[in-house]
Parts: C-alpha cells; structure tokens; sequence
C-alpha cells in the first residue's frame, strides 16, 4: 500500500493514527475486510442489524475516520458502513482506476456483494459523492436513496484554488494548516469535540500521503438526467474548491426526485447537516 505515500514510515504513522481513531467507534463496531477485483475493501459496520442498510464514502484524502464527530447519532437509526475507497489513505487497497471509468462501479458491486446487500443507501462526501452519484446512474436498482455532501463531479472546480493549493504545499506544515483551513472554510465554532482530532490527522495525511492528481470529469446533462433514485445535495455556497451555484444550476434541470439544498455562509465542510440527512434517510415514502 505505500505507493499512495511519500515514504513507509509516513505510512505507518497514518496507519498507526487511523487505527486510534477508529477505537472512538461506538461499542459493537465491526472491522470488516471485503474481496474486490480492485484489491481488498476496509469497510467499518455499526447500527442496529435490523436498520436501513447505508454505504457511505469519504471524500479524497481521507478514510472512515471523517465520520466520527457523527457516526453515533448515524448509527442510533441506520445501519452504517463506511467504506474506505480504494487508493485512498484509509485500509483498502491503493488501487486507482481511471475516474469517470466504469471500474468504481466494477469495485461498488463486489463491496456490496461482499456485504450481502442487494440495495443500500448511498452518502458520499466530495470525491466520494463523485462516485455515489456514478454508481446511482449506472445501477440505480442497487441505490434506495442517494446522498451527496459537497459532491465533486457537477459542479465546475475553483481553477484558483488548485493554484493556492500549489503554492501553500510548498510551504511545508504552516502552508498545509493554512490549504487545510482554506479547502474546508471551517468558521470559528464549527468545531466539535472530535473535529480537532481529525484536523491534525489531515495535517498528517497531508505531510506523507500522494494526492490524486487527475480531476474529477464532471457528469454530462444526459447522466444528470438518468438519476433515478430519490436524491438530497447538500453544498457549501462559499465552497472554496468547487462551484456549488453551478452545482445547484445543473441539478435544477434534473426533476423533484432531486432535492438540493444551499447552504449559505457555509464551506466545503458542511457541519449541523446530520438531522437533515437521517430525516431523508427515514422517510417512509422512500422504502417501496
């Protein structure tokens, strides 16, 4: 797995990090590992077995960890599992296939399989709402609902900020806190009692980890308009790294099963969202 990092040691200290992290899990918390085509999946289960089944995906640069300031009051009503996408710094394999590809949907249905669910629910943060909302296009009969927080992939992406982002890495550990601070737009008293904790994990992510460097390809009118299962958007109007009015435009044109919300004052990191996002998960309307 260390050809996604800068060095072997960096990646044991994520690693190392990660695991400590993933022991704030709620009690009854399973680490599950799943056979793919693209490597072994590292997949984190918790909730009630008998719960609305939801497969969630983190967004580049990070793993299942990004969950935990919410994962109890998830796990209180649904049954969770966070899923840590290929070639990424989480516990899967590094493999990366092209994006925009068929090959994540490939890899999504041997999780699933995996997993034993023929259908779940789908969140997907940024990248990860990039290949939630690929899967649901390609097999809307496996995605009951579809959630997408700050999705990559519809709206354009800040040309600007990729030239920040540039110039702070060279800026060594004060450079990164400052891209960190500037890609999530965390305001003063956005942050909760686990949000420092998995700030500096990203800093370190950031120190030892190989970003992708490909852009996500944004999805086409005809895509957008083949999404079938009911869908909630949720984005940051100041969003640094991604146009969210954009995103907004574009899905407008894509009919009422397509709910987005706006959210002002608010950067890609998106806090106080996780009433709304069980709310849409428990609706009755949508367990046929």
């Amino acid at each position: 797995m260390s050809s996604v990092y800068r060095s072997e040691t960096g990646r044991e200290l994520v690693q190392a990090r990660y695991r400590e992290l993933l022991e704030r899990w709620p009690a009854g918390t399973r680490q599950l590992r799943v056979p793919t085509r693209e490597g072994e999946t590292f997949v984190v289960n918790c909730g009630p077995a008998d719960a609305q089944p939801v497969v969630m995906l983190q967004g580049s640069g990070a793993n299942a960890a990004m969950w935990l300031p919410n994962i109890a009051a998830y796990a209180q009503r649904l049954r969770v599992y966070a899923v840590d996408v290929i070639g990424e710094p989480g516990a899967s394999a590094p493999s990366r296939p092209p994006l925009g590809s068929a090959a994540y949907a490939e890899w999504l249905d041997d999780v699933l399989d995996g997993l034993n669910l023929d259908r779940a629910a789908l969140v997907g943060v940024s990248l990860g709402g990039a290949l939630a909302l690929d899967y649901a296009v390609r097999r809307p009969q496996r995605v009951a609902q579809l959630v997408l927080l700050a999705p990559s992939g519809i709206g354009r992406q800040r040309a600007s900020f990729l030239v920040k982002a540039v110039v702070l890495q060279l800026l060594g550990d004060r450079g990164r806190r400052r891209l960190l601070s500037s890609a999530l737009g965390v305001r003063q008293g956005q942050a909760g009692p686990h949000d420092q904790a998995l700030g500096e994990f990203a800093l370190l992510i950031f120190k030892h980890f190989r970003p992708r460097l490909d852009r996500v390809p944004l999805a086409d009118d005809t895509t957008l308009a083949r999404l079938v299962p009911p869908t909630l958007v949720l984005a940051g109007a100041q969003d640094a790294m991604l146009d969210s009015n954009d995103t907004a435009h574009r899905l407008s044109q894509c009919g009422p099963n397509v709910e987005m919300r706006l959210l002002p004052d608010t950067g890609h990191y998106l806090p106080g969202q996780v009433q709304a996002v069980l709310d849409f998960l428990t609706k009755p309307a949508h367990h046929p």
